[in-house]
């Protein structure tokens, strides 16, 4: 079996290695021939200057070819992977190949969060997503009322993304009640709440659920603490509630200026702060900026975790505004008022959609009449905030609904982490190379 390009996985591995070592090769000896001979004529300088850019072109180049060539090689098996039926190849693949990949910690809630997640799955089992708990609606507000727990329906929706178990399951947790006493209430959300009233505390519930389902990755919530998101608005009134703050800022007509969380000194979990300062790379949403990303980042533990550790950090951008919460919004909107939060917090990157399908804008103008509208990015603002953007289309139609394509977006993500931080740690890229490629030879042998 051949990838897309028609080449079996492995080749062109070598070559581009190769290429990178000629063009790093190039750039080192025209440096030190330039200084070396710096007092000769500009005819010798024009000579080392263009062995200088030859070799930043080559090495580029390479560099972006060699990183195309591992993930594809990533996604063929993982292709391959989800296609079989379980046996021990498939353990070995998952255990020992994608155990191999990057490290990442993903932050935040929502759905955007959770559909992300299914499509990392398929490159790496090193996974912590991280979940806020300051929700107080729908279902999970009910049981966090009359039960005294943690939301669960964030948590619930990120191991039902991570899980590897039967189609039938899937539906059974994502199941809601119709009528009676229960309804709208979610069959997953019961479940935790049931594991949670048999467990330790409502981590351990977590882990217990996760067990069940065999999550790839772990998923944990920010904080064990029962902690309420508040809303400042530009008025100066102060809005308590997770749900509340997007529609009383419509209400009153007024933006939100910042929000904070009541106990201010709420402690993170553990292991959350550990898997950050352990991460490759930290991925912020999507999800809503105010009521999903900032409340994690508001945890202090959390916050001081994120701005300290070396690991890349990449804002994942929402498509559509939030009325009450983001209205009219730009990229740069979005990032600020992150930044605002956590000050001395750099970005390195932000994914951002690129434009919309004519179908896409068929959909858009059903958005635009609730009043939320395209997130775009101010090219007149691009340079201002020391951050990268990178375009891509990555929406995909899901029920009339524009959502983030999961499989795109996981592999620009597994990319941009490769090239930029793994690309340094051959042993891990070779390892995971040569596991895949032994699998297939033992495959055939006993074929």
């Amino acid at each position: 079996m051949k990838l897309k390009d028609g080449l079996m996985p492995g080749v062109g591995i070598k070559r581009w290695i190769c290429q990178i070592i000629l063009g790093v090769f190039l750039i080192s000896y025209a440096i030190i021939e330039l200084i070396r001979r710096w007092n000769e004529g500009v005819s010798v300088k024009l000579f080392l200057v263009a062995i200088l850019v030859l070799g930043c072109i080559l090495t580029y180049i390479s560099l972006e070819k060699y990183t195309k060539r591992v993930v594809d090689i990533i996604k063929f098996e993982a292709l391959n992977f989800s296609m079989g039926k379980k046996n021990f190849d498939d353990d070995f693949f998952k255990n020992s190949i994608l155990v191999k990949g990057p490290k990442v910690v993903v932050i935040g809630g929502g759905t955007g969060l959770s559909n992300m997640l299914s499509g990392l799955k398929r490159y790496t089992t090193n996974i912590t997503a991280v979940v806020t708990v300051a929700d107080d609606g729908g279902g999970s507000g009910v049981l966090r009322q009359d039960l005294g727990m943690l939301p669960p329906g964030d948590i619930r929706n990120c191991i039902i993304a991570l899980a590897d178990t039967e189609p039938l399951m899937e539906q059974l947790f994502r199941y809601r009640f119709k009528d009676g006493s229960l309804e709208n209430q979610s069959f997953g959300n019961l479940f935790l709440a049931a594991m949670n009233g048999i467990s330790e505390n409502f981590l351990e519930a977590i882990k217990k659920t996760s067990e069940v389902l065999a999550v790839t990755g772990k998923v944990l919530p920010v904080t064990l603490e029962n902690v309420q998101l508040y809303a400042k608005l530009k008025n100066g009134d102060i809005i308590k509630g997770e749900s509340s703050i997007p529609t009383e800022s419509l209400n009153r007509k007024s933006p939100i200026d910042r929000v904070f969380i009541e106990p201010k000194d709420a402690k993170g979990v553990q292991e959350a702060v550990d898997a950050i300062r352990d991460a490759d790379a930290v991925i912020l949403g999507p999800g809503s900026v105010y009521t999903s990303i900032i409340p994690n980042l508001m945890v202090g533990d959390i916050r001081e975790a994120v701005k300290a550790t070396k690991a890349l950090k990449i804002y994942v951008s929402n498509i559509m505004t939030q009325p009450g919460e983001s209205d009219n919004f730009s990229v740069q909107d979005h990032i600020r008022a992150i930044m605002k939060h956590c000050q001395g917090m750099p970005i390195d990157y932000a994914i951002v959609n690129k434009g919309l399908s004519k179908e896409e804008e068929n959909i858009k103008e059903r958005y635009l009449q609730k009043g939320s509208t395209f997130v775009q990015l101010d090219h007149g603002d691009k340079d201002k905030l020391n951050v990268k953007y990178i375009e891509f289309d990555m929406i995909k139609i899901k029920k009339e609904l524009i959502r983030h394509d999961e499989d795109k977006l996981a592999k620009i993500l597994i990319e941009t982490i490769l090239k930029k931080k793994m690309i340094n740690d051959e042993k891990r890229i070779f390892e995971y190379i040569y596991l895949s490629q032994r699998l297939r030879r033992e495959k055939k042998d006993r074929e």
